[in-house]
């Protein structure tokens, strides 16, 4: 699909009669994040879902690895964008991590298109900005950002693989068992459908972010909900608090032994009923 400019690959869902949700994945992931099973859950409560792959992401538009072409902004323009193309006058957004920054901005800059917010895994403001009053990230992540591997050779699937699971290791919740084979099986999915993946990888961290709008956070006016995992060590569950208590009426859930990720498994059964009920209006 042709977006401003760039091609994206968007996945469409469900019936086109039902309300539309647009998942926006966070940085370094791709529509993939989005468990196929756990689309179908949404589609079974008579949801539209619609999935798709960000700038450098999948099978998107990729950019040189290091130089990344666009910044956050242009990542809302897109999430419109798809919209737009789709006919999708109004969607419930749900985003994770710097997907929920690009959801916290278009209810802001594009209330009009915004039906309700879902917000995982962030923080007010988005990634990239400070929050001083926030607590940092937990010491064993900050220890393993100053060892971090060096990084593989990109030709090499094995080693991008592997490269791929233990980046994900730290962010995982420490008191559930890391699912090693499942995390591998998924890990090779996404590196064998990436366009570039030392793109995907590197690049949306690279964005700028922009001017920050945790001040303009008050103005958001449709129904929000915040899940955010108890164990995050990027984004501590204060983050998720202040979050949801700077958005008026937004409702917070925590999601017990889960780290910085999209949905485990484990937490279905609390995440879809929510996100159904929530999507329901």
């Amino acid at each position: 699909m042709e977006v401003n400019g760039v091609s994206l690959w968007v996945e469409d869902f469900g019936d086109h009669a039902d309300p539309a949700i647009l998942l926006i994945h966070g940085a370094g992931e791709s529509s993939l994040a989005w468990d196929d099973e756990f689309v179908r859950r949404l589609v079974a409560g008579g949801r539209r879902v619609i999935r798709y792959d960000s700038r450098d992401a999948g099978r998107s538009t990729a950019y040189p690895a290091g130089a990344p072409g666009y910044n956050l902004r242009d990542l809302v323009a897109d999430a419109v964008g798809v919209l737009d193309a789709l006919g999708v006058r109004t969607a419930h957004l749900v985003g994770m991590s710097q997907g929920s920054a690009v959801a916290q901005l278009v209810a802001l800059d594009h209330p009009e298109r915004t039906a309700s917010l879902t917000l995982a895994s962030s923080t007010p403001g988005g990634p990239g900005h400070e929050n001083a009053d926030l607590p940092g990230m937990s010491p064993a992540l900050q220890a393993f950002f100053s060892e971090e591997a060096p990084e593989p050779d990109w030709t090499d699937r094995d080693a991008v693989v592997a490269y791929l699971v233990g980046s994900e290791r730290p962010f995982a919740a420490a008191s559930r068992p890391f699912a090693e084979a499942v995390r591998r099986a998924n890990a090779e999915r996404v590196v064998d459908r990436a366009g570039d993946i030392a793109a995907q990888l590197s690049n949306p961290f690279l964005i700028d972010p922009g001017e920050p709008w945790r001040h303009r956070l008050g103005r958001i006016a449709v129904p929000a909900l915040v899940f955010h995992g108890a164990e995050d060590p990027l984004f501590p569950i204060e983050h998720g608090r202040a979050l949801a208590a700077e958005i008026p009426g937004a409702r917070f859930v925590a999601m017990p032994a889960t780290g910085h990720e999209v949905f485990p498994e484990a937490q279905w059964d609390l995440v879809v009923p929510a996100l159904l009920a929530h999507t329901a209006a």
